[in-house]
């Protein structure tokens, strides 16, 4: 396969890393000339440099061209949804458009569009960080001829038409294409088939992965998932379905409520007829579970298993403990900093828990500044007066990444808090901090959040109240008066809440909100001094509530694989969702 070089080329794959690292300000400069030499006329840099009489580097663009965000490139990428590529100039690049790409959606539960262009040079800078993302993963797992199956619970999600007749679809499926793999290759290499990958309903998806996976059972090499929530909800599903999904390998068909006929079909191919000796061996192992005990699971089952990988930084750090608890004693590995604007850094690391992570930035695919973040500081919003290239930032200190890409981004925001905390040869290497702030008005950051519930949870445990916080979220009211700030957590079902003793629970738990309001930042604690805030309310939600945002954002566009539950809240209609799964408020 092309993904997969052989032993000649892989020694030049990973000489060109340590040369793109060692030689990192060139190769910065060098992809910064290349992405202005070639889009240098488009319609949206016209108005800053269409007065520039010389060439064009890298300080003089700087100095130009205004920092961005993505509401500067809405107009232009919706007039490309709507008409395509038809103006009388290009508007964000030279390149012929492809299509568009789904965000995330993660902070308004419906996905941006992201325009992509037919690029060779974006291409080609792509297709090398896959290859150094496999060849790190091979280097602490070399290849086995026999054992070398993948169980990746991916779902490439719907691909849609826009207007203009081009397709949008998420960026992992762009990244398949990219790596090579073709739909013929895809059983080779991974337990489910295409079909299954492309699927129309993520549930049923998740659980022909898993139908699959244990099909084939001995051959499962690594298990993985984009992001550790994809994980959680994989496992989760199996807890709840495991008694079907033996019933549907003894017979050799996939259950009756997988509704999509493509799926169906492929799935009972893949199958190859009934497995009653398997369907018993899985049985066996899910009935010994010591009251209901599904710690380890993934190592019992799939014993040949090396390792589990997913992405569990930042807000999925949230989720490492539950996919660790699964995973007995497969490692968890890392996965590498992808964002659907560029590839920013790889993970050269693997086996690093998530607090200690570091991705080493792409030198060659994009080019990156950095805008300082001081955390808890009102003038983060601002445009600084000073920015920072690859060369010279500081290790220790935070900023926003932001990027000039081949793909039609000019000095983007792009909405990333990293903290420098080294350098490989003399490329940074950064370890996630959380999203930006949208704006001045904010006062509470993901960081803050997470860990003023990490110090409720203590608290409540230290009351030896029996309540585990599964999700949670928070939402500035702007419109009360005076303004107000909402937390919303969502606890387990096997809790005090759930058996009769809520008001027991009420009282417990307001006894320990202190602990969360004095975790909540610098930025919260000058506003409630100065009065502009009310009292904080916590709304205890029932179990499933935040399933509800995932199945809009889903009927929304956003593909399941990439959904990143949200933490600060930003939409009314999303905090109404909640609300309606309220058992009470605390104040």
């Amino acid at each position: 396969m092309n993904q997969q070089p052989k032993m000649a080329e892989e020694e030049e794959v990973i000489e060109k890393l340590e040369e793109y690292t060692k030689n990192a300000r060139h190769h910065q400069l060098e992809t910064l000339r290349s992405i202005l030499q070639h889009n240098a006329k488009v319609l949206y840099l016209k108005p800053f440099l269409s007065n520039l009489h010389h060439d064009l580097d890298a300080d003089t663009f700087r100095s130009l061209v205004p920092l961005s965000s993505f509401e500067d490139y809405a107009d232009y990428i919706n007039h490309m949804a709507e008409h395509g590529t038809q103006h009388d100039s290009p508007l964000l690049s030279v390149d012929p458009l492809l299509g568009f790409f789904y965000s995330s959606g993660t902070a308004t539960m419906k996905p941006k569009l992201i325009p992509y262009f037919d690029s060779n040079l974006c291409n080609d800078a792509t297709f090398l960080a896959i290859q150094w993302t496999f060849l790190i993963r091979k280097r602490f797992f070399p290849t086995r001829p026999s054992i070398n199956k993948i169980l990746w619970f991916h779902h490439v999600g719907n691909i849609t038409t826009a207007k203009c007749g081009l397709n949008v679809m998420p960026v992992s499926q762009y990244i398949l294409q990219c790596g090579k793999v073709t739909p013929q290759e895809i059983p080779m290499v991974y337990a489910s088939p295409s079909e299954v990958f492309v699927g129309s309903h993520a549930d049923q998806q998740t659980y022909c992965h898993l139908l699959c996976g244990l099909r084939n059972l001995d051959l499962i090499d690594g298990i993985a998932a984009p992001y550790s929530l994809g994980l959680v909800k994989a496992f989760t599903l199996l807890e709840s379905k495991w008694e079907q999904l033996c019933h549907d390998l003894e017979r050799g068909f996939p259950s009756h409520e997988i509704s999509d006929v493509a799926m169906r079909e492929a799935v009972t191919e893949t199958l190859g007829g009934p497995q009653p000796e398997l369907s018993n061996r899985i049985r066996q192992i899910c009935e010994d579970n010591n009251g209901n005990d599904w710690s380890g699971i993934a190592h019992r089952l799939w014993r040949n298993v090396r390792y589990i990988k997913c992405v569990s930084t930042g807000i999925m750090k949230q989720y490492y403990p539950k996919v660790k608890y699964y995973a007995g004693e497969a490692p968890v590995v890392g996965g590498d900093y992808f964002a659907s604007e560029c590839s920013v850094g790889l993970n050269l690391d693997i086996m690093q828990p998530p607090e200690t992570t570091r991705y080493v930035l792409f030198p060659n695919t994009a080019y990156f500044e950095f805008l300082p973040f001081n955390m808890n500081h009102e003038s983060n919003n601002n445009v600084a007066d000073e920015m920072f290239d690859l060369s010279s930032v500081e290790v220790g200190k935070m900023y926003e990444i932001v990027i000039t890409t081949y793909g039609g981004f000019y000095r983007y925001r792009l909405g990333d808090v990293v903290r420098i905390v080294g350098f490989y040869n003399s490329s940074p290497e950064v370890e996630f901090v959380m999203r930006a702030p949208k704006a001045a008005s904010e006062i509470l950051t993901e960081r803050d959040l997470i860990s003023a519930i990490d110090n409720f949870q203590l608290s409540l445990r230290g009351a030896l109240m029996r309540t585990q916080i599964v999700e949670f979220a928070s939402f500035l009211d702007q419109e009360s008066r005076p303004k107000q700030l909402k937390v919303f957590i969502e606890v387990q079902e096997e809790s005090d809440f759930m058996e009769d003793k809520q008001e027991e629970s009420i009282r417990t738990m307001r006894s320990c909100i202190t602990s969360l309001e004095g975790s909540l930042g610098a930025l919260y604690k000058v506003e409630k001094v100065k009065g502009q805030l009310g009292n904080l309310m916590v709304f205890i939600l029932r179990p499933g509530a935040f399933d509800k945002l995932y199945e809009v954002a889903i009927r929304n566009g956003t593909p399941a694989s990439q959904y990143k539950p949200p933490k600060i809240l930003r939409n009314h209609e999303i905090v109404s969702v909640l609300e309606k799964y309220s058992l009470c408020d605390i104040r």
